[in-house]
């Protein structure tokens, strides 16, 4: 796929009539917090995850043992930000709309957006808990061009941090061409990391 496609600066806009509970297929894409680079690097178009990169993958493959109607697509954990496919393979009862309508304000449990919270919300406490008790270093935002200048994360410091940017960016996969496509250019996001980076320096 085109290294020029405008998949990865898709805009996050959510369709206010959608229900993002019912079956169907999601590209979803996550970013650092200063699209700092937390999970790993690249050699040689491969990805190579660091300990923090690791989590986050574990965390993603337990999803589905959380919730029984999900199934995994491909998915691709980069330096910042991750890409993922994952499709709803049954609606389940809303069990609980009418009681969310009168108690916390949040959204019920089984849409998109529930899901993806509650991964980044679990993904968020072990990193931080396992950077807290190692006290690893190795994350310093050196890479990225969007990170804080003169930056260096101690323990301490890192913990204050956020992990990821508070919002995601979601497109509803139409048909099998367009999971084709999308599939595609996940699976394409290392060996192009070089030439995206070399355009973002251009700017």
């Amino acid at each position: 796929m085109s290294t020029n496609s405008n998949l990865s600066n898709r805009q996050s806009i959510r369709l206010s009539n959608y229900d993002y509970s019912q079956k169907g297929s999601y590209f979803i894409t996550i970013v650092s917090q200063d699209r700092i680079h937390l999970f790993g690097k690249i050699e040689d178009g491969i990805m190579m995850l660091n300990s923090v990169g690791k989590i986050l993958e574990e965390e993603w493959r337990n999803t589905i043992q959380l919730r029984t109607n999900l199934a995994l697509g491909e998915f691709i954990i980069m330096p910042d930000h991750m890409h993922m496919i994952i499709t709803i393979t049954a609606q389940m009862e809303k069990k609980e709309d009418k009681e969310w309508i009168h108690s916390n304000p949040k959204s019920p449990s089984q849409t998109i957006g529930a899901i993806i919270r509650g991964f980044k919300g679990a993904s968020s406490k072990k990193i931080n808990l396992f950077l807290n008790s190692t006290g690893e270093s190795q994350f310093a935002p050196t890479e990225s061009p969007f990170a804080p200048k003169n930056s260096q994360f101690t323990r301490t410091e890192f913990y204050k941090n956020k992990i990821f940017q508070r919002n995601y960016y979601e497109h509803i996969i139409r048909n099998q061409n367009d999971y084709n496509r999308i599939e595609q250019y996940i699976l394409d996001n290392p060996k192009n990391w070089k030439k995206k980076k070399m355009k973002l320096n251009s700017y």
